[in-house]
């Protein structure tokens, strides 16, 4: 397990380097959440708005990831990492990738994340408040699956 997420996290790594050039390098919050070893990857590409990078990152760190976590300890996906580029050039400035177990797990990824959210956070204005906060932080650029090649 240790040697798939090493191999992953160096794939994405070289990609951000190829996107961020000489850049700062980017900032990795991995949450592990069990020993399973994944096969695929749900990958969510994300460009903060103009000024708001930090904001975003931020709300990434106090609002996202306690929903990941709540999540990933109910076994939504095998973990998450997110990767920050720095390169203002880059078409995304935020990239979440979740490794999954299988795709039953993908089809059940989003349902899984809006529960968790919903434990969280029960009171549906307060969520709708959230989702509209992180809308005014950011754009959503693309998603994409990919097999975890082995």
């Amino acid at each position: 397990m240790r040697a798939f997420v090493l191999s992953l996290v160096v794939f994405f790594a070289a990609g951000l380097g190829a996107c961020a050039g000489r850049g700062r390098p980017a900032t990795v919050a991995a949450i592990p959440t069990g020993a399973s070893t994944g096969t695929l990857a749900q990958v969510y590409y994300w460009r903060a708005k103009p000024g708001k990078f930090e904001e975003y990152s931020r709300y990434i760190r106090e609002l996202a990831e306690p929903i990941d976590h709540e999540a990933g300890r109910r076994g939504a996906f095998v973990s998450v990492t997110t990767y920050v580029a720095h390169d203002t050039t880059s078409a995304w400035t935020h990239m979440r990738v979740f490794v999954l177990r299988d795709s039953a797990q993908l089809r059940a990824l989003s349902g899984a994340l809006d529960s968790a959210g919903m434990r969280l956070e029960p009171d549906s204005a307060k969520r709708r408040a959230r989702g509209e906060y992180s809308a005014s932080l950011r754009d959503r650029v693309g998603a994409v699956t990919a097999e975890i090649l082995r």
